[in-house]
């Protein structure tokens, strides 16, 4: 969920944002500064920017609206255990596959002075712009007047970018390790049996994703053409059609808080080595369902492709109509909890967050996802 930019399609899949230069301007920088004169003889034609990977706008794309999807059934689990079967499953894989794509889109950071600039104006800026936003909506909907505005214990769906913030910085580290996927469970499996950790920056979601973002840093162009094989999308029918099976058996044995990865096994009233052997469970469920959710997406040009350079505004948007939806009482009527309202609900869903990435709000909210600040910087 890395920064949107203007896509186009390439048929490689290493060829992304995070790895490739910025736009070449002949005459001027990109704080709006003329270039100094290059010496005689020297070439000075511009090089074109390089063009955007179609098949991760469309993984973005196609996980934002998973995203939206599980926030819309919510309400609708406790009525359905077919619905609680398809949240379960959707909730083991959406996030990781988000996370390994955000993972993959950092391998460039490096610490630099520009990498810190994007760093705090597309992830840390607004940050701070939603959590006080939701604070304040949150105040309204769920009725709590005294609720406080902190920056330091993220409110719903801002918890992604702190962690983000953390996972970036901490980018250079896992590169210079030996074995930083491994390293990275030890650490996520040693959280789920830390209760004490707190709260502050949402530490257990931070340690528990941890792993997908590190495997999303190792990760290289041919590992995911690997999955776009065609045997390997023949053979995810059956794979998701098995883990619908299993979810639909762990509705009533199997909380679903442990997908949400921000609890310990304690607090999930778990023994306390409950955790690491779920947490190497979940990893490589969720790995193979990301594989699979990966196959089917298409790497050329479609539709929504655009959209799926905007997946920042779907995200940090959408819960501000799932909060409202619940407080305006859209989820009282009878019929919605039957197959025609669960299907209805879903297509709302897949529309709202589709809406929400289109051109003209990214006009509206530029100013809140992707602050410029030219002022705030030395050039």
């Amino acid at each position: 969920m890395s920064s949107p930019h203007t896509p186009a399609a390439t048929s490689r899949p290493g060829d992304t944002a995070a790895s490739r230069p910025g736009p070449a301007a002949p005459t001027a920088d990109a704080s709006g500064t003329r270039a100094p004169r290059a010496p005689a003889g020297q070439d000075v034609t511009p090089r074109r920017a390089p063009r955007r990977d179609a098949f991760f706008d469309n993984a973005k794309y196609l996980a934002i609206v998973l995203v939206a999807v599980g926030h819309a059934w919510e309400p609708l689990r406790d009525g359905s255990r077919a619905v609680s079967a398809l949240y379960m499953l959707v909730y083991a894989f959406h996030m990781p596959a988000f996370i390994v794509v955000a993972g993959y889109h950092s391998r460039g950071f490096d610490g630099s002075p520009e990498r810190v600039r994007r760093l705090i104006t597309g992830v840390v800026l607004p940050y701070v712009v939603f959590e006080t936003a939701y604070t304040f909506f949150t105040r309204w909907t769920d009725g709590v007047p005294d609720r406080p505005v902190t920056l330091l214990e993220p409110l719903y769906l801002t918890w992604f970018l702190a962690a983000l913030f953390v996972w970036r910085l901490t980018t250079p580290l896992w590169k210079l390790v030996r074995w930083p996927v491994p390293l990275a469970l030890v650490v996520a499996m040693l959280a789920t049996v830390s209760p004490s950790l707190g709260e502050d920056l949402d530490v257990q979601r931070v340690l528990q994703f941890l792993p997908y973002f590190v495997l999303g840093l190792v990760l290289r162009p041919e590992h995911f053409h690997l999955v776009r094989r065609r045997r390997v999308r023949i053979l995810a029918v059956p794979v998701f059609a098995g883990a619908l099976a299993v979810a639909y058996w762990a509705v009533p044995r199997v909380t679903p808080g442990w997908l949400y990865h921000r609890d310990s096994a304690q607090e999930l009233s778990a023994p306390a080595w409950y955790g690491p052997v779920v947490t190497l469970v979940l990893f490589g469920c969720s790995l193979l369902l990301v594989a699979c959710f990966l196959a089917w997406v298409p790497g050329r040009r479609t539709w929504f492709t655009t959209l799926g350079a905007a997946t920042l505004y779907g995200y940090l948007l959408h819960g501000f109509v799932a909060q409202v939806s619940k407080y305006w009482g859209w989820y009282d009527p009878d019929w919605l909890y039957r197959p025609l309202g669960e299907v209805t609900v879903t297509l709302v869903a897949a529309a709202v967050v589709t809406a929400l990435c289109t051109p003209p709000v990214r006009r509206v909210f530029r100013w809140a996802v992707e602050p410029r600040l030219p002022w705030a910087f030395k050039r």
